[in-house]
């Protein structure tokens, strides 16, 4: 990897994810019936408590410190976690958290498009 760099370019060549926070870079590969995304957050960001389908999540750098069904720990590089379908959970990532989260969900997230103004009228 380039020093300096996030993610290698086999990464950042991927679709970016669109996904409502600020301070987040993501890279998302879509399967049939799952996402996999590479989550780079530049800030300290705050995940409000939320549910959706299983995910799984493996730290590659950082430390996040997540709630899952009330439960409270702190993941830090190489710590793995699993938020089961349906469970409540939150966190607070820290700066510089990086991660590799695969959602059972085909439709978790959406790719980023561009902005795009429309001219009214002919030119």
């Amino acid at each position: 990897m380039t020093e300096g760099k996030v993610f290698p370019d086999i990464i950042t060549k991927l679709p970016v994810a669109d996904i409502p926070f600020e301070g987040l870079e993501a890279y998302l590969i879509q399967g049939e019936k799952q996402q996999v995304i590479f989550m780079y957050f530049n800030q300290d960001v705050e995940i409000p408590e939320h549910s959706h389908e299983a995910q799984w999540g493996v730290v590659l750098d950082g430390e996040i410190e997540i709630t899952i069904g009330g439960e409270t720990r702190t993941c830090r590089r190489g710590d793995t976690y699993f938020i089961p379908k349906g469970v409540a959970h939150s966190a607070k990532v820290r700066k510089g958290y990086r991660d590799l989260t695969l959602f059972n969900q085909k439709d978790r997230y959406r790719i980023k498009t561009k902005n795009l103004s429309l001219k009214k009228g002919c030119e």
